[in-house]
């Protein structure tokens, strides 16, 4: 090929790759995020914060154990970090064999490489969170069918945002997030304000786990585990330290009160909602995590219909 030939040709794909990831810094990160099917053959390592980040290396949740079951399979969300993943198996295990609950269903961890979701939440980005459901696990394997129906039951009364139903709520369930809190890797796990002053209640002289427990909006249905950034991750954010004490005091009678449900005043003029988040508003190593490839050379993106809308998470 003639040298002016080559150069023309050279010069004409950067520009082409160029534009390929202009075009992809502008496209919303969740639909970029949202469309791997397979994990990054990387290191396993958390990359960003909770609320803004991805993941690199994760390992997936296998979809049945003795002790547990994975919910909404067709989300592909049963990834995460290493670390989160044997903590789930231990916590299912031990709430069975130690404590008699009946098993764990889990619900959203990550996406195969973490990042923003198109819908469900806010965090759950970097392989260091997941939902479990109070609902205790049926004594059958559910089929892939069951999962995708079954919703998970609110244990808060309808028309209260936080007024627990005791018809639902028993001591095994105050055990099983008990033993949730139990693990030194759990930096802090969401409950409904109405569950956390049911755990103050009957908590006894044994109040030390309880600091972890941290109201939150809409977690009536499941708690939300957070893992803590494992030691001497560069890269990964943690966030602030909890405040001292059980959390049964002031800030419990706050998300008690009327006041965090009430509908913001609107302003004067429509406000423009904020833009998405795209991928140059991720750290950086996200591209690498984005552009690697699957383990295997497997295929790396597929196209899935996004979900109904729900109220976004933390």
């Amino acid at each position: 090929m003639p040298t002016l030939i080559r150069t023309a040709l050279v010069t004409f794909l950067t520009i082409v790759t160029a534009f390929a990831a202009l075009a992809q810094d502008g496209a919303p990160a969740k639909v970029l995020f949202g469309r791997m099917a397979q994990p990054a053959d990387l290191q396993s390592r958390s990359i960003g914060s909770y609320a803004r980040g991805c993941l690199a290396g994760a390992d997936p949740l296998p979809y049945d154990g003795v002790s547990w079951q994975v919910m909404r399979l067709s989300r592909n969300r049963m990834w995460g970090m290493p670390t989160l993943v044997n903590y789930i198996e231990t916590f299912a295990s031990d709430a069975q064999r130690l404590d008699g609950w009946p098993g764990l269903l889990v619900g959203d961890m990550s996406q195969p490489r973490g990042g923003p979701m198109v819908s469900g939440h806010s965090s759950h980005q970097i392989g260091l969170d997941v939902d479990i459901w109070f609902d205790p696990m049926p004594p059958v394997t559910l089929s892939r069918e069951e999962r995708e129906a079954k919703s998970a039951t609110s244990y808060i009364k309808k028309g209260t945002n936080t007024e627990l139903r005791t018809d639902l709520w028993t001591d095994a369930h105050t055990r099983m997030i008990k033993r949730a809190a139990s693990y030194p890797e759990v930096e802090r796990i969401f409950v409904n304000a109405g569950v956390k002053k049911e755990l103050c209640d009957t908590a006894g002289r044994d109040r030390a786990w309880l600091r972890k427990i941290r109201p939150w909006y809409l977690h009536d249905d499941h708690l939300h585990v957070r893992l803590s950034c494992p030691a001497g991750m560069a890269g990964c954010v943690a966030q602030d330290p909890i405040p001292e004490g059980d959390g049964c005091g002031e800030n419990l009678r706050y998300w008690l009160s009327s006041a965090p449900y009430r509908p913001a005043d609107k302003p004067a003029k429509p406000t423009k909602p904020p833009p998405p988040l795209t991928l140059a508003g991720l750290p950086s190593s996200c591209r690498e995590v984005l552009a690697a490839p699957a383990p295997g050379g497997g295929p790396l993106e597929i196209s899935i219909p996004n979900p109904p809308p729900r109220p976004v998470l933390n």
